[in-house]
Protein backbone atom coordinates (compact mmCIF):
# COMPACT_ATOMS: atom_id res chain seq x y z
CA UNK A 1 0.00 0.00 0.00
CA UNK A 2 1.21 3.50 -0.70
CA UNK A 3 1.70 5.93 1.86
CA UNK A 4 1.28 9.39 0.76
CA UNK A 5 3.12 12.09 2.42
CA UNK A 6 1.49 14.83 4.68
CA UNK A 7 0.40 18.22 2.62
CA UNK A 8 2.32 20.63 3.79
CA UNK A 9 1.05 24.54 3.59
CA UNK A 10 3.17 25.15 1.05
CA UNK A 11 1.74 22.45 -1.38
CA UNK A 12 -1.91 23.95 -0.11
CA UNK A 13 -0.94 27.32 -1.63
CA UNK A 14 0.66 25.80 -4.77
CA UNK A 15 -0.94 27.89 -7.46
CA UNK A 16 -3.80 26.12 -9.98
CA UNK A 17 -4.32 26.24 -13.62
CA UNK A 18 -8.31 26.82 -13.95
CA UNK A 19 -9.58 26.31 -17.79
CA UNK A 20 -12.28 24.60 -19.59
CA UNK A 21 -12.98 23.59 -22.77
CA UNK A 22 -13.49 27.26 -24.45
CA UNK A 23 -11.00 28.72 -23.08
CA UNK A 24 -8.37 29.19 -19.44
CA UNK A 25 -7.52 31.27 -16.57
CA UNK A 26 -3.68 30.34 -15.75
CA UNK A 27 -1.32 31.82 -12.29
CA UNK A 28 2.00 31.16 -12.12
CA UNK A 29 2.91 27.68 -11.53
CA UNK A 30 4.99 27.24 -8.62
CA UNK A 31 8.64 26.51 -9.02
CA UNK A 32 9.46 22.47 -8.11
CA UNK A 33 10.80 22.86 -4.28
CA UNK A 34 13.77 21.13 -3.49
CA UNK A 35 13.74 17.58 -2.17
CA UNK A 36 13.03 17.31 1.80
CA UNK A 37 11.26 14.25 2.59
CA UNK A 38 12.41 10.43 3.16
CA UNK A 39 9.51 9.31 2.84
CA UNK A 40 7.78 7.14 0.21
CA UNK A 41 6.76 9.13 -3.01
CA UNK A 42 2.72 9.13 -3.61
CA UNK A 43 1.75 8.25 -7.21
CA UNK A 44 5.35 8.87 -8.48
CA UNK A 45 5.55 10.60 -11.83
CA UNK A 46 9.06 10.11 -13.79
CA UNK A 47 10.26 12.53 -16.00
CA UNK A 48 13.68 12.70 -18.10
CA UNK A 49 15.98 15.29 -18.81
CA UNK A 50 19.25 15.98 -20.14
CA UNK A 51 21.32 14.62 -17.96
CA UNK A 52 18.63 12.61 -15.38
CA UNK A 53 15.76 12.14 -14.04
CA UNK A 54 12.59 13.88 -11.92
CA UNK A 55 10.84 12.26 -9.83
CA UNK A 56 7.75 13.56 -8.40
CA UNK A 57 5.07 13.33 -6.19
CA UNK A 58 2.27 12.38 -8.33
CA UNK A 59 -0.42 14.40 -6.31
CA UNK A 60 1.13 17.84 -5.10
CA UNK A 61 4.13 17.57 -7.92
CA UNK A 62 6.57 18.00 -5.09
CA UNK A 63 9.98 17.27 -6.24
CA UNK A 64 11.10 14.12 -4.73
CA UNK A 65 14.62 13.58 -6.09
CA UNK A 66 16.58 14.40 -9.02
CA UNK A 67 18.84 11.27 -9.89
CA UNK A 68 21.87 12.33 -12.36
CA UNK A 69 22.11 9.71 -15.61
CA UNK A 70 24.18 10.68 -18.64
CA UNK A 71 23.10 9.30 -22.15
CA UNK A 72 19.80 9.63 -23.94
CA UNK A 73 17.34 7.69 -21.42
CA UNK A 74 13.64 6.63 -21.89
CA UNK A 75 10.93 5.87 -19.07
CA UNK A 76 7.83 3.42 -19.15
CA UNK A 77 6.10 2.08 -16.35
CA UNK A 78 7.23 -1.30 -15.26
CA UNK A 79 3.15 -2.43 -14.46
CA UNK A 80 3.48 -2.58 -10.88
CA UNK A 81 2.75 1.06 -8.14
CA UNK A 82 6.35 0.67 -7.48
CA UNK A 83 8.59 0.87 -10.39
CA UNK A 84 9.50 2.37 -13.43
CA UNK A 85 11.89 0.90 -16.43
CA UNK A 86 14.27 3.20 -17.64
CA UNK A 87 15.91 2.67 -20.94
CA UNK A 88 19.84 2.80 -21.14
CA UNK A 89 22.63 2.62 -23.81
CA UNK A 90 22.83 -0.92 -22.05
CA UNK A 91 19.62 -2.42 -21.11
CA UNK A 92 16.31 -1.70 -19.09
CA UNK A 93 16.81 -0.12 -15.68
CA UNK A 94 15.10 -0.62 -12.75
CA UNK A 95 13.62 2.52 -10.75
CA UNK A 96 12.29 2.25 -7.57
CA UNK A 97 9.72 5.45 -7.97
CA UNK A 98 8.33 5.35 -4.37
CA UNK A 99 11.71 5.37 -3.24
CA UNK A 100 12.79 7.57 -5.73
CA UNK A 101 15.76 5.62 -6.55
CA UNK A 102 17.53 4.08 -9.38
CA UNK A 103 18.80 0.30 -8.78
CA UNK A 104 21.57 -1.50 -10.09
CA UNK A 105 19.07 -4.17 -11.07
CA UNK A 106 19.01 -4.21 -15.47
CA UNK A 107 17.76 -6.31 -17.80
CA UNK A 108 20.55 -6.39 -19.94
CA UNK A 109 20.05 -5.62 -23.61
CA UNK A 110 21.39 -3.73 -26.63
CA UNK A 111 19.27 -1.39 -28.16
CA UNK A 112 16.60 -1.79 -25.55
CA UNK A 113 12.97 -0.72 -27.34
CA UNK A 114 9.45 -1.24 -26.56
CA UNK A 115 8.27 -2.22 -22.68
CA UNK A 116 4.52 -3.55 -22.92
CA UNK A 117 2.34 -3.84 -20.15
CA UNK A 118 -0.28 -6.85 -20.52
CA UNK A 119 -2.33 -9.65 -18.73
CA UNK A 120 -0.20 -9.30 -15.30
CA UNK A 121 3.03 -9.42 -17.70
CA UNK A 122 5.60 -7.08 -18.68
CA UNK A 123 7.28 -7.82 -21.78
CA UNK A 124 10.82 -5.99 -23.30
CA UNK A 125 11.97 -5.97 -26.70
CA UNK A 126 15.58 -5.42 -27.48
CA UNK A 127 16.32 -4.13 -30.51
CA UNK A 128 19.89 -4.99 -30.86
CA UNK A 129 19.79 -8.63 -30.00
CA UNK A 130 16.21 -9.69 -30.73
CA UNK A 131 15.17 -11.11 -27.06
CA UNK A 132 11.60 -10.64 -25.68
CA UNK A 133 11.85 -10.92 -21.68
CA UNK A 134 8.49 -11.99 -20.04
CA UNK A 135 8.38 -11.55 -16.53
CA UNK A 136 5.65 -10.44 -13.09
CA UNK A 137 6.01 -6.84 -12.49
CA UNK A 138 5.29 -7.76 -8.51
CA UNK A 139 8.65 -9.60 -8.53
CA UNK A 140 10.32 -6.61 -9.12
CA UNK A 141 10.42 -5.57 -5.62
CA UNK A 142 12.72 -9.04 -4.45
CA UNK A 143 15.52 -7.74 -6.53
CA UNK A 144 15.69 -8.51 -11.09
CA UNK A 145 13.54 -11.45 -12.19
CA UNK A 146 14.62 -13.89 -14.62
CA UNK A 147 11.74 -14.29 -16.11
CA UNK A 148 10.99 -16.33 -19.70
CA UNK A 149 13.66 -15.26 -22.46
CA UNK A 150 12.68 -15.56 -26.30
CA UNK A 151 14.63 -14.54 -29.04
CA UNK A 152 13.85 -13.69 -32.58
CA UNK A 153 14.92 -15.19 -35.73
CA UNK A 154 17.22 -11.84 -36.57
CA UNK A 155 17.45 -8.63 -34.45
CA UNK A 156 15.34 -5.70 -35.33
CA UNK A 157 13.66 -3.07 -33.80
CA UNK A 158 10.42 -4.63 -32.76
CA UNK A 159 7.79 -5.32 -30.20
CA UNK A 160 5.92 -8.38 -28.34
CA UNK A 161 2.87 -9.08 -25.90
CA UNK A 162 1.91 -12.17 -23.91
CA UNK A 163 -1.85 -12.35 -23.72
CA UNK A 164 -3.39 -14.04 -21.11
CA UNK A 165 -3.43 -17.87 -22.55
CA UNK A 166 0.00 -17.53 -22.81
CA UNK A 167 0.74 -17.05 -26.32
CA UNK A 168 3.41 -14.63 -27.73
CA UNK A 169 2.78 -12.30 -30.39
CA UNK A 170 6.41 -10.77 -31.83
CA UNK A 171 7.40 -8.69 -34.44
CA UNK A 172 9.36 -10.64 -38.02
CA UNK A 173 11.85 -8.41 -39.59
CA UNK A 174 15.70 -7.82 -39.64
CA UNK A 175 17.62 -4.59 -39.56
CA UNK A 176 17.04 -4.02 -42.47
CA UNK A 177 13.56 -4.61 -43.27
CA UNK A 178 10.78 -5.29 -40.95
CA UNK A 179 7.43 -7.62 -42.21
CA UNK A 180 4.91 -8.92 -39.79
CA UNK A 181 3.82 -10.98 -36.93
CA UNK A 182 4.28 -14.37 -35.57
CA UNK A 183 2.57 -16.41 -33.38
CA UNK A 184 3.27 -18.51 -30.86
CA UNK A 185 1.88 -21.28 -28.11
CA UNK A 186 2.62 -21.55 -24.56
CA UNK A 187 5.54 -24.10 -25.91
CA UNK A 188 6.94 -21.35 -27.71
CA UNK A 189 5.78 -23.49 -31.20
CA UNK A 190 4.58 -21.61 -34.24
CA UNK A 191 0.67 -20.43 -34.63
CA UNK A 192 -0.29 -18.96 -37.12
CA UNK A 193 1.92 -15.38 -38.79
CA UNK A 194 1.60 -12.91 -41.86
CA UNK A 195 3.94 -11.62 -43.22
CA UNK A 196 1.84 -8.88 -44.66
CA UNK A 197 3.24 -6.15 -42.61
CA UNK A 198 5.68 -3.95 -44.32
CA UNK A 199 7.45 -1.57 -41.70
CA UNK A 200 5.96 -3.38 -39.09
CA UNK A 201 6.05 -1.05 -35.76
CA UNK A 202 3.81 -1.01 -32.65
CA UNK A 203 1.06 -2.14 -30.72
CA UNK A 204 -2.15 -2.60 -28.39
CA UNK A 205 -4.17 -4.14 -27.29
CA UNK A 206 -8.08 -3.73 -26.76
CA UNK A 207 -11.16 -5.11 -25.38
CA UNK A 208 -11.40 -8.76 -25.21
CA UNK A 209 -7.35 -8.70 -25.79
CA UNK A 210 -7.57 -7.83 -29.77
CA UNK A 211 -4.59 -7.16 -30.53
CA UNK A 212 -3.17 -4.68 -32.80
CA UNK A 213 0.06 -4.23 -34.74
CA UNK A 214 0.83 -1.14 -36.98
CA UNK A 215 1.70 -1.37 -40.74
CA UNK A 216 3.21 0.97 -43.61
CA UNK A 217 -0.24 0.09 -44.90
CA UNK A 218 -2.74 -0.33 -42.46
CA UNK A 219 -2.70 -2.76 -39.31
CA UNK A 220 -2.64 -6.60 -38.84
CA UNK A 221 -5.41 -7.69 -35.93
CA UNK A 222 -4.79 -11.09 -33.85
CA UNK A 223 -7.80 -11.98 -32.54
CA UNK A 224 -9.64 -15.68 -31.74
CA UNK A 225 -6.39 -17.00 -32.79
CA UNK A 226 -6.64 -15.48 -36.26
CA UNK A 227 -4.54 -12.64 -37.76
CA UNK A 228 -6.51 -10.30 -40.29
CA UNK A 229 -5.32 -7.28 -42.67
CA UNK A 230 -7.14 -4.27 -42.62
CA UNK A 231 -5.80 -1.81 -45.01
CA UNK A 232 -5.25 1.78 -44.91
CA UNK A 233 -7.53 3.48 -47.13
CA UNK A 234 -4.52 5.57 -48.85
CA UNK A 235 -1.67 3.24 -50.79
CA UNK A 236 1.06 4.01 -48.17
CA UNK A 237 -1.13 4.80 -44.55
CA UNK A 238 1.31 4.23 -41.83
CA UNK A 239 0.18 3.45 -38.65
CA UNK A 240 3.29 3.22 -36.01
CA UNK A 241 2.28 4.44 -32.84
CA UNK A 242 -1.27 2.92 -31.37
CA UNK A 243 -3.08 3.26 -27.74
CA UNK A 244 -5.36 0.48 -26.77
CA UNK A 245 -8.12 0.12 -23.51
CA UNK A 246 -9.65 -2.63 -22.41
CA UNK A 247 -13.11 -0.74 -21.54
CA UNK A 248 -13.04 -0.35 -25.83
CA UNK A 249 -12.64 -2.50 -28.56
CA UNK A 250 -11.12 0.93 -30.50
CA UNK A 251 -7.69 1.28 -30.91
CA UNK A 252 -6.31 4.52 -31.03
CA UNK A 253 -3.83 5.12 -33.74
CA UNK A 254 -2.09 7.98 -35.79
CA UNK A 255 -1.57 8.11 -39.19
CA UNK A 256 0.48 9.24 -42.10
CA UNK A 257 0.17 8.89 -45.82
CA UNK A 258 3.51 10.88 -47.22
CA UNK A 259 6.34 8.08 -47.67
CA UNK A 260 8.90 10.93 -48.27
CA UNK A 261 8.13 13.53 -46.13
CA UNK A 262 10.98 14.09 -44.04
CA UNK A 263 8.38 14.80 -40.97
CA UNK A 264 4.80 14.63 -41.85
CA UNK A 265 2.56 16.72 -39.36
CA UNK A 266 -0.22 14.91 -39.87
CA UNK A 267 -4.14 16.19 -39.01
CA UNK A 268 -5.47 12.93 -38.87
CA UNK A 269 -5.84 10.27 -36.17
CA UNK A 270 -6.54 6.54 -37.24
CA UNK A 271 -9.65 4.42 -35.09
CA UNK A 272 -9.42 1.09 -35.27
CA UNK A 273 -12.64 -0.64 -34.70
CA UNK A 274 -11.46 -4.85 -33.38
CA UNK A 275 -15.04 -5.58 -33.48
CA UNK A 276 -16.17 -4.83 -36.43
CA UNK A 277 -12.57 -4.85 -38.84
CA UNK A 278 -13.04 -1.73 -39.77
CA UNK A 279 -10.87 1.29 -39.85
CA UNK A 280 -11.68 4.83 -40.08
CA UNK A 281 -9.87 8.34 -40.11
CA UNK A 282 -10.39 11.81 -37.97
CA UNK A 283 -9.14 14.81 -38.88
CA UNK A 284 -8.33 17.20 -35.73
CA UNK A 285 -7.53 20.18 -37.44
CA UNK A 286 -4.28 20.48 -35.77
CA UNK A 287 -1.13 18.24 -35.62
CA UNK A 288 0.63 15.84 -32.88
CA UNK A 289 3.35 13.64 -32.25
CA UNK A 290 4.19 10.04 -31.49
CA UNK A 291 4.36 10.88 -27.90
CA UNK A 292 0.45 12.95 -28.04
CA UNK A 293 -2.01 9.62 -28.10
CA UNK A 294 -3.36 8.52 -24.67
CA UNK A 295 -6.60 6.99 -23.41
CA UNK A 296 -9.11 8.27 -21.00
CA UNK A 297 -10.50 6.31 -17.75
CA UNK A 298 -13.75 4.90 -19.34
CA UNK A 299 -11.54 4.14 -22.97
CA UNK A 300 -11.77 7.87 -24.37
CA UNK A 301 -9.35 8.45 -27.32
CA UNK A 302 -6.85 11.37 -26.26
CA UNK A 303 -4.56 13.20 -28.24
CA UNK A 304 -2.37 16.11 -27.49
CA UNK A 305 -2.42 18.51 -30.13
CA UNK A 306 0.21 21.11 -31.28
CA UNK A 307 -2.33 23.98 -30.48
CA UNK A 308 -2.13 22.83 -27.12
CA UNK A 309 -5.21 21.10 -26.22
CA UNK A 310 -5.96 17.57 -25.44
CA UNK A 311 -8.86 16.58 -27.77
CA UNK A 312 -11.10 14.09 -26.04
CA UNK A 313 -12.43 11.70 -29.06
CA UNK A 314 -15.24 9.21 -28.79
CA UNK A 315 -14.09 5.93 -30.01
CA UNK A 316 -16.89 4.99 -31.72
CA UNK A 317 -18.26 8.25 -33.44
CA UNK A 318 -14.57 10.06 -34.34
CA UNK A 319 -16.04 12.85 -33.12
CA UNK A 320 -14.07 15.20 -30.37
CA UNK A 321 -16.33 15.67 -27.79
CA UNK A 322 -14.11 18.41 -25.73
CA UNK A 323 -11.01 20.21 -25.58
CA UNK A 324 -8.96 20.77 -22.43
CA UNK A 325 -6.79 24.08 -23.11
CA UNK A 326 -3.36 23.46 -21.70
CA UNK A 327 -0.26 24.47 -23.39
CA UNK A 328 0.80 27.79 -25.88
CA UNK A 329 0.79 26.51 -29.35
CA UNK A 330 4.13 24.50 -30.37
CA UNK A 331 5.96 22.99 -33.15
CA UNK A 332 7.09 19.40 -33.54
CA UNK A 333 11.36 19.19 -33.61
CA UNK A 334 12.37 17.68 -36.76
CA UNK A 335 14.77 15.09 -34.60
CA UNK A 336 12.50 12.98 -32.47
CA UNK A 337 14.72 12.98 -29.46
CA UNK A 338 14.33 16.33 -28.76
CA UNK A 339 11.74 17.14 -26.24
CA UNK A 340 8.12 17.88 -27.02
CA UNK A 341 5.38 17.66 -24.74
CA UNK A 342 4.05 14.51 -23.67
CA UNK A 343 1.20 12.84 -21.96
CA UNK A 344 0.37 10.29 -19.71
CA UNK A 345 -2.82 9.28 -17.89
CA UNK A 346 -3.28 7.07 -14.53
CA UNK A 347 -7.24 7.04 -13.22
CA UNK A 348 -8.45 10.22 -13.49
CA UNK A 349 -5.71 12.20 -13.53
CA UNK A 350 -3.39 13.65 -16.88
CA UNK A 351 -0.38 14.91 -16.91
CA UNK A 352 0.87 16.95 -19.38
CA UNK A 353 4.54 18.27 -19.97
CA UNK A 354 5.56 21.69 -21.53
CA UNK A 355 9.56 21.81 -22.36
CA UNK A 356 9.22 25.16 -23.86
CA UNK A 357 8.21 26.48 -19.95
CA UNK A 358 9.63 23.87 -18.14
CA UNK A 359 6.39 22.70 -16.53
CA UNK A 360 4.18 19.80 -15.65
CA UNK A 361 0.65 20.19 -15.26
CA UNK A 362 -1.69 17.77 -13.81
CA UNK A 363 -5.49 18.01 -14.98
CA UNK A 364 -8.44 16.80 -13.38
CA UNK A 365 -10.36 14.63 -16.73
CA UNK A 366 -13.32 15.08 -15.24
CA UNK A 367 -13.56 18.71 -14.84
CA UNK A 368 -11.32 19.97 -17.11
CA UNK A 369 -9.33 21.72 -15.13
CA UNK A 370 -5.70 22.04 -14.30
CA UNK A 371 -5.35 21.28 -10.78
CA UNK A 372 -1.83 22.05 -10.05
CA UNK A 373 1.10 22.83 -12.14
CA UNK A 374 5.03 22.93 -11.43
CA UNK A 375 8.13 24.55 -13.15
CA UNK A 376 11.17 22.03 -12.75
CA UNK A 377 14.92 23.31 -12.87
CA UNK A 378 15.22 21.76 -16.51
CA UNK A 379 13.34 21.08 -19.20
CA UNK A 380 11.58 17.67 -19.38
CA UNK A 381 11.38 15.14 -22.36
CA UNK A 382 10.10 12.07 -21.27
CA UNK A 383 7.17 11.66 -19.11
CA UNK A 384 5.49 8.05 -17.31
CA UNK A 385 4.69 7.28 -14.21
CA UNK A 386 3.85 4.22 -11.86
CA UNK A 387 0.87 2.26 -13.04
CA UNK A 388 -0.85 -1.34 -11.79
Amino acid sequence: MTVRPRTTPAVLLAAALLLTACGSQQTAATPAPTPTTQKPVADPIVLTYDGGLYVLDGQSLELAKDIPLTGYNRVNPAGDQRHVLVSTSTGFRVLDAAAATLKDDEFKGAKPGHVVRHAGATILFADGTGEVTVFKPEELAAGLPKGEVYTAAAPHHGVAIKLANGELVVTLGTEEKRTGILVLDQDRKEITRSEDCPGVHGEAAAQGEAVVIGCEDGVLLYKDGKITKIASPDEYGRIGNQAGSDGSPVVLGDYKKDPDAELERSTRISLIDTASGKMRLADLGTSYTFRSLARGPQGEALVLGTDGAVHVIDPATAKTVRTIKVLDQWTEPLEWQRPRPNIFVRDQTVYVSDPAKKQLHAIDFAAGTIRRSVTLPQAPNELTGTSG
